[in-house]
């Protein structure tokens, strides 16, 4: 099975983006609290705000006129492509005729170890594997920890292309070499630098330290992570390789610095899912598992526990909800059926990682430690040159075209950010955030730690952790136990803002204008948001740009409480709702909603209760009309809405196969289903995956939630 996508890629992103849009009444607690921010008043201006900028009824208040975007879901799709013909970059070296595992070292191009500076105490604390201060540098040399008996269980062959490595390198026989140099052993292809990363963490804004064990922010980045080098591949885009789970690096904050089947089952799935779906992504290579027992322990749920909690019940009759309405009997329901836990036991798991691929991994987190250091009080030039080179190279890293007319070193290395490149970076980077967090909302897809230091730069989707894919619709939901309402789906563009107001006070300092410049640009970004935020709703109804202010209407005031009174599979809503244009003109009410009976779960079940039904009549009807006479509205909606999203239990189901029986079939398939997730496929995967959740993944711990 291939991990490709034929749905386009979206152009490089330059400096010509469509002027500011205006921003409402509405929104403006929000900005002022994002001056204060910028401005060091208020430290904790963004904890209450996303629930003012987006909580309003699960939803996003939109006040600011939409932008014009490309039909259909290109506006959300892939991310450009560097090409070193045109990229700020050196020439690309000549290419293998033959390329294989060992050819990656002829072809690699560290920018990060060549542009920036190591840590300087990396050789006196030789290998690097202890959690330790890093007070200086970009990042240190450390070796990954190699996995013991390693064998290569799943790849994508699209990565294996775009990276010039030969499929007869990963398989047996041959595949030895492959599956030992991404598991850890940098001896398996001589000539490759290996590093991690130092950055910050802010949450919703607020610049953290206390998860740094030394109080001070110089403890933590790349715990688990070591980038094992950077590639130029045949087409000349370049990328980075980075072990999820490679061992210990002075990051690691005293844990173990490894992930286990589990995790990267999940991250190698969805990564690649994520990329099919349309929605910018760091991908997967390769999934490699210890056969040699290497193991680790982690907190886990105790399925009994599940049998325990779900003893208690309570329903529509329970005679405590006789005093509350219909509407509010059912929130109770669904609320008292997600109650999350935090894990019961303590399991054995076997050691496995996950190869990550991106363009970059440049993290909001890495310019944030270096912005820090270079407003604090006492810091000199040291501290804002590392804070200018950091952002020189992510612009060299993710938008060289802004580099382009500028002097220096012909790779992007040398020479100074002027202040209108880091102008020009500051709204290149709030509009890829924006797409990424768009996607999201348009799959149903909730990263679950939206923090500053899990937010890439170039806006693509990272660190596959707690995320999930919604089934019933919730606006508050997220699969974290930890996650809040702050980082819930429908708060995820403030979450999203939030951490590019941090981007924004780091790179002040090197603006013409500014943190007043600052301000001003965050303003723009937050009109951006609002802007594609009400167009992922134009589009997954299938309405026309000239048809915003009827999408807003239909959305915002009748399919939106809708879903959230009616207990609605959100995936299965909108792909059948495009059924319903199917039906005659003059249907009557009685069959008019029957395409959508499959996306109503049946506990509570609100579809054939009569008032709910009408109002469903009546929000179905409105929406026809306004698509009447509209030629392929059918095919536009299931591009924009897909029949398949990697639901929690299918991951379990993969990863207890694989856990329990050595079974591996279950991954292979999911692999294979998530590749085309627009189309429905045969009537055996429609029958298996076209489908609601059971029951019971809505409530077990590790399945409706986890930590």
């Amino acid at each position: 099975a291939q991990c490709t996508s034929s749905r386009p890629h979206r152009s490089r992103r330059g400096m010509n983006h469509p002027g500011a849009v205006g921003v409402s009444v509405t929104t403006r607690p929000v900005l002022f609290a994002v001056a204060r921010t910028l401005r060091g008043r208020d430290s904790r201006a963004f904890a209450s705000t996303p629930a003012r900028l987006l909580q309003s009824r699960g939803h996003l208040i939109v006040g600011a006129r939409a932008r014009r975007l490309a039909a259909g879901p290109s506006m959300f799709l892939s991310r450009f492509t560097k090409n070193s013909a045109t990229d700020v970059d050196a020439p690309p070296r000549e290419m293998d005729a033959a390329p294989s595992v060992l050819g990656l070292a002829d072809r690699a191009d560290h920018s990060w170890t060549r542009h920036l500076n190591p840590d300087p105490d990396t050789d006196a604390n030789a290998p690097n594997r202890k959690s330790r201060q890093v007070k200086s540098g970009h990042y240190v040399r450390v070796d990954p920890t190699p996995l013991r008996q390693p064998e290569t269980v799943i790849y994508s062959p699209d990565m294996l292309k775009r990276l010039g490595i030969d499929e007869a390198d990963v398989k047996a026989p041959n595949g030895e070499r492959f599956a030992r140099f991404f598991s850890g052993d940098k001896s398996a292809v001589p000539g490759m630098d290996t590093w991690a990363t130092p950055y910050a963490l802010s949450i919703m804004g607020q610049r953290q330290v206390s998860n740094c064990p030394f109080g001070t922010g110089n403890g933590y980045g790349d715990g688990r992570a070591v980038s094992v080098g950077e590639v130029l591949g045949p087409d000349g885009e370049r990328w980075e390789m980075q072990l999820k789970g490679g061992g210990p690096t002075p990051f690691c904050r005293g844990a173990d610095g490894r992930a286990v089947l589990r995790s990267s089952i999940r991250e190698f799935l969805a990564s690649e899912a994520m990329h099919a779906l349309g929605v910018d992504t760091t991908r997967a290579l390769s999934l490699v598992v210890s056969r040699g027992g290497d193991v680790a322990r982690r907190p886990w749920y105790d399925p009994g526990a599940d049998k325990d909690a779900s003893a208690e019940s309570i329903s529509m009759d329970d005679p405590r909800l006789a005093r509350y309405p219909d509407d509010v009997k059912r929130q109770i329901i669904r609320q008292f059926a997600s109650q999350k836990r935090d894990p019961d036991v303590m399991i054995v798991e076997t050691c496995a990682i996950t190869t990550r691929v991106a363009p970059s991994f440049t993290r909001i987190g890495h310019i944030d430690l270096f912005g820090r250091r270079a407003q604090r009080a006492g810091a000199g030039t040291a501290q804002m040159n590392e804070l200018r080179e950091m952002v020189r190279h992510a612009i060299f890293r993710e938008f060289p075209e802004i580099l382009e007319s500028s002097a220096g070193d012909a790779d992007g290395g040398d020479g100074d950010v002027t202040p209108e490149q880091a102008a020009a970076f500051l709204v290149s980077s709030g509009f890829a955030i924006a797409d990424v967090v768009c996607g999201w909302l348009r799959v149903g897809f909730c990263q679950g730690n939206f923090n500053a230091d899990n937010c890439l730069v170039g806006g693509r989707t990272m660190d596959y952790g707690p995320f999930g894919w919604m089934d019933a619709y919730d606006p508050l939901f997220a699969k974290w136990t930890g996650s809040g309402e702050h980082f819930a789906f429908m708060n995820q563009p403030g979450a999203g803002l939030a951490n590019f107001a941090v981007l924004a006070a780091s790179c002040a300092p090197l603006l013409k204008g500014g943190e007043d410049e600052a301000q001003a640009i965050v303003q723009r970004i937050q009109g951006e948001m609002e802007s594609k935020v009400a167009d992922v709703w134009r589009v997954k109804l299938g309405l026309r740009e000239s048809q915003r202010a009827a999408a807003a209407e239909l959305f915002d005031h009748k399919l939106e409480p809708l879903m959230r009174e009616s207990n609605v599979d959100y995936t299965l809503v909108f792909r059948q709702l495009a059924e319903c244009l199917k039906l005659p003109h003059d249907v009557s009410d009685a069959d008019l909603l029957e395409p959508l009976a499959p996306a109503f779960y049946d506990s509570p079940n609100a579809f054939y209760d009569s008032p709910n039904r009408a109002e469903w009549c009546d929000f179905v009807r409105a929406w026809r009309d306004e698509v009447d006479g509209t030629a392929g509205t059918i095919e536009a909606m299931n591009e924009a809405n897909p029949a398949y999203v990697l639901r929690e239990w299918m991951l379990v189901e993969a990863y207890t196969a694989a856990k329990e029986n050595d079974d591996f079939s279950v991954l292979e398939e999911l692999f294979e289903l998530t590749r085309t997730p627009y189309e429905l496929g045969s009537d055996e995967m429609q029958e298996k995956y076209y489908r609601r959740a059971p029951d019971r993944a809505l409530k077990a711990g590790g399945t409706a939630f986890m930590s």
